[in-house]
């Protein structure tokens, strides 16, 4: 996996998932084979940061001292527009269906995808 795109997981304001080309899997977060079938060095993509919300929970409590200031918060499971879940921070008043839009945010000291309703 030498062909490494930089994604929010480097500090870049991008959400990467891959792609298998032996069996067409997608999978978010990498490895370096396909977790379907097992074929070595799927494919890295850019996402479009496009999707439909699938599920969301409001946190009211603070897991850690650093997350303190941001309760209450959302995360959600989001339905990308390429093809797989994922999860994130998303606005409060999200709710399952809405389709969404990416942007990226400071949370506990990291920057990390955050979802809007899409415009």
């Amino acid at each position: 996996m030498s062909d490494k795109l930089a994604d929010w997981t480097t500090g870049a304001e991008a959400i990467v998932y891959q792609a298998c080309a032996a069996c067409g899997n997608l999978q978010y977060f990498r490895r370096s084979f396909c977790c379907a079938c097992g074929a070595p060095d799927p494919a890295e993509k850019a996402a479009s940061g496009e999707g439909t919300v699938y599920a969301t929970s409001l946190v009211c409590r603070a897991a850690t001292p650093e997350t303190r200031a941001h309760v209450p918060y959302n995360i959600v499971l989001v339905d990308t527009a390429e093809g797989f879940r994922m999860m994130a921070h998303g606005d409060n008043d999200l709710a399952i269906g809405d389709k969404v839009t990416a942007r990226f945010a400071p949370f506990a000291g990291r920057l990390v995808p955050y979802f809007e309703k899409a415009k």
